[in-house]
């Protein structure tokens, strides 16, 4: 069953139970109501009899007192005991139409106890229950109209984006392309959120699928260039190495730079794969002094250049150790790379968060090429990558890397006189 028709179903259902119920409702409180107020004046009409009855003598005319206080279309009973006494009734059968009856204890004119009852007809109030009745399924029925026309025009309502949206969907999945729902409501239901969201939704896509296709393009690129490489030295030393040992000795030393830059590249890629996932994060409290002087000193060590540590302040930081020292590496690897002197490593904080900047005295990035630093393969420089051995890859990483540390870097840098890199660390531990 089509969702359209199960909403049309239920809602009509619905609302006609409803409906029913109402006046089902309606028309038994009118009958009880009705009821009540007849039984009620039959009452009133017995306490006056009562009372008059009280008053008078022998020489009454009993039959016309009775007759004055005789309900319409009803009747009055005196019982002596178990015998009727007198009885004054209408023309009508009584048995054969609805009634109520009222009887009490009532001091006759010889001044003994007999019992009277009053009938009262409820043909009219039946008459009329029967008319509310007609009146009730005929309104139920005409009602059942709009209620059908409202159901369809809220399925409509409903169904109608959402229709759109599986067109739109089937669209994309036949084209291989990106559709994008048009928005026509301006008034920011659900339904339109609901279009606002998949329309974001399919941008990502878009802007994701352009990424992995200049991903996998640059990364061919990267990948075919040291192979060409290789193959090219393969070749001169097949012709000419053995012969030649200056040939060879040159030839090795390439294919081995190269191997090495694209064992390097491939290590970093995978590590790219890995970062994109959510890895598990092992939080704890770090210290940060000891941690970024035991970080200086292995780069220092490996490289034989100043790494200078000014992080008295803050004490403590609550992150991975392992991933943040990678993040560390990676930044303090860039700021070596693209620089000849000391490197600085600095922590202060704020209010919120602790502030640990890596700065650098090089030839510093231009304004135009730093919103673009941490897209993966990109290079400020052509030739001063290929220089420094770069592969384009590393900030990508680092910027993975913070993200799942829930920091964000910042850059600065000035041409001709360095760069500084700074990681935000948020000062509250993640919940």
């Amino acid at each position: 069953m089509r969702l359209k028709t199960k909403i049309h179903l239920l809602t009509t259902l619905l609302m006609l139970v409803i409906l029913v119920a109402t006046n089902s409702g309606i028309y038994f409180l009118y009958e009880k109501f009705a009821y009540n107020t007849e039984e009620k004046q039959l009452q009133q009409r017995a306490d006056e009899l009562s009372m008059t009855l009280s008053q008078l003598d022998q020489q009454t005319n009993l039959q016309q007192v009775l007759r004055a206080y005789m309900p319409t279309d009803g009747a009055v009973y005196i019982y002596d005991g178990e015998h009727l006494k007198m009885k004054v009734q209408t023309k009508l059968n009584m048995p054969d139409v609805p009634y109520i009856t009222f009887d009490m204890p009532v001091i006759w004119t010889d001044g003994t106890v007999v019992q009277v009852e009053l009938m009262q007809s409820m043909e009219d109030v039946e008459k009329m229950m029967g008319l509310l009745k007609i009146i009730l399924v005929v309104v139920t029925l005409v009602a059942s109209i709009p209620i059908l026309l409202a159901s369809l025009a809220l399925g409509r309502l409903i169904l109608h984006p959402l229709e759109h949206l599986s067109q739109t969907m089937q669209k994309s999945a036949a084209t291989g392309k990106y559709e994008k729902i048009e928005i026509h409501d301006k008034h920011g239901d659900e339904l339109t959120e609901i279009s606002h969201t998949f329309n974001g939704m399919m941008e990502k896509l878009e802007q994701h699928y352009q990424k992995q296709q200049q991903f996998v393009s640059n990364a061919s690129h990267e990948l075919k260039t040291p192979i060409t490489v290789i193959e090219s030295y393969a070749k001169l030393l097949l012709r000419r190495g053995v012969d030649n040992k200056e040939v060879a000795q040159e030839s090795l030393q390439v294919i081995a730079n190269e191997s090495a830059r694209m064992h390097e590249m491939v290590l970093k890629l995978l590590d790219l794969a890995k970062n994109k996932e959510h890895l598990d994060v092992q939080w704890g409290q770090l210290e940060l002094n000891s941690l970024l002087k035991k970080v200086a000193s292995q780069m220092q060590q490996a490289y034989q250049r100043p790494f200078i540590v000014d992080a008295e302040i803050p004490k403590y930081i609550y992150s991975d150790e392992k991933m943040f020292k990678q993040l560390l590496f990676i930044l303090l690897d860039n700021a070596r790379k693209y620089s000849e002197g000391e490197v600085k490593l600095r922590a202060t904080e704020t209010a919120s968060h602790v502030l640990v900047s890596i700065q650098d005295f090089g030839a510093g990035i231009p304004d135009e090429h730093i919103p673009h630093l941490f897209d993966r393969f990109y290079r400020v420089g052509e030739d001063r990558n290929r220089k420094t051995g770069g592969t384009g890859l590393g900030l990508a990483i680092a910027q993975e890397l913070a993200q799942q540390l829930n920091m964000t870097i910042e850059v600065e840098s000035v041409v001709g006189e360095g760069s500084c890199f700074t990681l935000r660390v948020p000062k509250e531990a993640p919940r």
